[in-house]
């Protein structure tokens, strides 16, 4: 099991937006507290292909992983909630990272509001938006962990 060595602000986060068929993911950097999407993986009720995830993590060395944690709008749990930290088990069981999670309530909805502004419904592919959503998990997992 590898941890990170780098300090907290310095490190490189892959964030994860968990959906039962499509996974959105992006990767970002601590000391610009910014992100950029990647490519969305496929999943069958909400597994993925494992070798696509090592794949991407292989390829960009991120030192944390971060995991979008669908809550209710209340703060409260629900199924899709149990599957999300179920799929953060397994990636951190996958890769021997550490795996955070953030509360994603209202990224989805954010997410599309973005993409349209940027090029109508044409912009609007579910990889898009699911890549756009692990876009906005990981900038608030660094505006609440570094104050951004």
């Amino acid at each position: 099991m590898s941890t990170s060595t780098k300090e907290v602000g310095q490190r490189s986060v892959m964030g994860f937006d968990f959906g039962t068929k499509s996974i959105g993911v992006a990767i970002g950097q601590e000391l610009t507290g910014t992100a950029n999407g990647l490519k969305a993986v496929k999943a069958r009720d909400g597994i993925p292909n494992w070798d696509d995830i090592k794949q991407m993590v292989q390829e960009w060395q991120p030192d944390i992983l971060v995991v979008g944690l669908p809550l209710n709008m209340d703060g409260t749990e629900q199924d899709l909630t149990h599957r999300a930290r179920k799929f953060a088990n397994r990636l951190h069981n996958q890769t021997g990272l550490q795996v955070h999670t953030q509360d994603e309530r209202l990224t989805t909805a954010a997410a599309k509001e973005q993409l349209f502004a940027q090029g109508g419904y044409r912009n609007l592919s579910k990889g898009n938006i699911d890549n756009a959503s692990a876009v906005l998990i990981l900038e608030s997992f660094f505006a609440h962990t570094l104050g951004y």
